[in-house]
């Protein structure tokens, strides 16, 4: 039995830099899946209309997600942005070549950069996006590089930034689980998605990872299913 009350350090296989092209490409679409389904990329949306709140109606908005994986959650925003006449720019950055190939394959309905790179080694100079975030990608990570990141995306967003991930508890867990285990054709997902939650964080860890940090006045919000939202906003 896995023991939920810690924190698993557990690599997942998609860490593995030796993952086939083929493989990361059903797990790319088989996540854009169980993101739309148990409303992951509602989330996401949220975390952007949070932040767009400090903005001047009819300013051009640039939005940049590290970890992006396949781009599903940029087309998410992209079309919701289209569906409510906001003009945005988009950047991806993610450090596996594979996951850039494909976001480039699938998000050809609006224009992005796409960027392969740690996203720590991104310099953005003066043209600082106005959001970044990021969605299922901080628990890839330990507690102190995830103390680092929540730094770096602080100072990095113009306005502000926000993350999307899972909350580690033990009916998300065996939940996600049996659905992989009955619905998914990707042995990635099938490892993975389990893992993922429980290499998770719970609300009273983050909030020590966001004091670690030295962040603020930000907004730690629980959202089925199984997710937290982080916003913070500058000013």
């Amino acid at each position: 039995m896995v023991n939920l009350q810690l924190r698993t350090n557990t690599k997942e296989l998609l860490d593995d830099v030796q993952v086939p092209f083929a493989a990361i490409q059903q797990n790319m679409k088989e996540l854009n899946v169980i993101n739309t389904l148990l409303g992951g990329h509602a989330i996401t949306i949220k975390g952007v209309q949070k932040i767009l709140g400090t903005f001047t109606p009819g300013k051009q908005v640039s939005i940049c997600e590290i970890g992006c994986g396949g781009g599903d959650n940029l087309t998410a925003i992209a079309k919701w942005c289209t569906s409510n006449n906001i003009s945005a720019s988009f950047v991806g950055i993610d450090i596996k070549p594979a996951c850039i190939s494909f976001a480039k394959q699938q998000c050809s309905t609006f224009n992005a950069e796409w960027i392969v790179a740690d996203y720590i080694q991104c310099d953005f100079n003066q043209n600082k996006p106005d959001i970044i975030f990021s969605s299922l990608f901080c628990h890839h990570f330990k507690e102190e590089e995830l103390v680092l990141m929540l730094q770096w995306m602080k100072e990095n967003a113009g306005k502000g930034f926000f993350i999307n991930d899972l909350h580690r508890h033990p009916l998300a867990y065996h939940s996600i689980k049996l659905l992989t285990k009955v619905f998914s054709k990707s042995y990635l997902v099938k490892n993975d998605a389990p893992l993922s939650v429980a290499r998770a964080f719970t609300k009273t860890e983050w909030i020590q990872l966001l004091e670690w940090a030295g962040i603020k006045k930000y907004s730690l919000q629980w959202k089925w299913a199984f997710r937290y939202l982080i916003t913070y906003c500058h000013g």
